[in-house]
């Protein structure tokens, strides 16, 4: 006779905390630092939970403000677990299907399977089932305001790290700006290495169908990003007017919209936010929908959280290293995660849980 499995302890009580890590170099002029709200969760049997959420400069307090009023006191006295990630879901859907509402339910689910992980002895990877020890990283970097001389000393920094691939910013005005950095990027890395581009929602259609096969020339892996991400009707368009394999995803919020994108032909590589489709219980779900549609999946920033997850993915993901702007590099965690990226490669993480805590 099998044993039954012990209840799941509610959920006793939630921390939040806002907490403003200015970046090395801003991504730009509105982009100085991230707020990221360190969450840490208690369940009823003394258990403790810690992760967090996140966004680029705006929306910080709004996210906080979500979960402090909305989303903790509906999660108070339900099984302290991710799978109350759905019934959460259906709570906060009247202030938006996604966005804050999924950026802050993301806190919650993190820090709730940080608590599962140890309630098992296990961090989050082997909790999942481990596929992969190591997985493969490009460099990346928010650039398009780099003098090219910088970005040329930056693609060569990513050379001599042994990174087999990289992503740099386009969407100047002016293309020919764009032609003239993505050569010299190009002439750094070489014909081998991997070279993708991220317009970041710059373009209209007529000006995404016209800059890119010129950029095409270059050898680029793949067009991040074209066009605003709402426009469903414009990647449609676009994807059947160029070669080049069309990636996004960083601003689509839940599955249903990543499955809307896919049943229009629109994308050729997805690549979803663990933080802002609302914690790894969603990115799960698009992760299955990616296989199940046989299209790449590339998740979007946050190495030390998503090389944890995609270590228990069947394929083999790309891992999105920005340039100095890891938790760890900026100082912002009480301790290492244990991911580390060194010779192109994501490897390591914690022995227990996320091993993400905010200092």
């Amino acid at each position: 006779m099998s044993e039954r499995a012990a209840p799941v302890p509610a959920l006793r009580a939630v921390e939040t905390r806002l907490i403003r890590i200015p970046l090395a170099r801003p991504w730009g002029a509105d982009v100085t630092d991230l707020r990221v709200i360190a969450v840490t969760v208690h369940d009823a049997d003394g258990g403790v939970g810690h992760a967090f959420t996140w966004t680029p400069t705006i929306g910080g307090t709004a996210v906080k403000a979500l979960l402090d009023d909305d989303l903790v006191p509906a999660a108070i006295g339900r099984p302290a677990d991710p799978g109350v990630w759905h019934d959460l879901w259906r709570h906060v859907h009247e202030a938006g299907g996604g966005g804050v509402t999924t950026i802050a339910l993301a806190g919650l689910d993190l820090a709730l399977w940080d608590l599962r992980a140890r309630r098992a002895g296990a961090c989050v990877t082997d909790l999942l089932g481990r596929r992969h020890d190591r997985l493969p990283a490009y460099g990346s970097g928010v650039n398009l305001h780099y003098p090219i001389d910088e970005l040329v000393a930056q693609a060569r920094r990513w050379v001599a790290a042994g990174f087999q691939a990289v992503k740099i910013k386009v969407g100047s005005p002016d293309l020919g700006r764009d032609l003239e950095r993505v050569a010299a990027v190009r002439a750094v890395l070489g014909p081998d290495r991997r070279l993708m581009v991220d317009a970041n929602q710059r373009w209209d259609l007529e000006t995404a169908a016209r800059s890119i096969p010129a950029l095409a020339e270059y050898g680029i892996d793949w067009i991040e990003e074209p066009l605003r991400a709402d426009d469903l009707a414009g990647y449609r368009a676009l994807r059947a007017r160029i070669d080049v394999p069309v990636a996004a995803g960083e601003n689509l919020h839940t599955v249903h919209r990543f499955r809307d994108f896919l049943d229009a032909g629109a994308l050729d590589v997805v690549q979803p936010n663990i933080v802002r489709v609302g914690g790894i219980t969603p990115f799960l779900e698009i992760a299955d929908l990616a296989r199940e549609r046989g299209v790449e999946l590339a998740p979007h920033l946050l190495p030390e959280l998503s090389a944890q997850v995609a270590y228990a993915l069947p394929e083999t993901s790309w891992v999105e290293d920005v340039e100095d702007a890891g938790f760890a590099t900026l100082g912002a965690l009480v301790e290492p995660s244990g991911v580390t990226i060194a010779d192109g490669w994501a490897s390591g993480g914690p022995a227990l849980g996320l091993g993400l805590r905010f200092a």
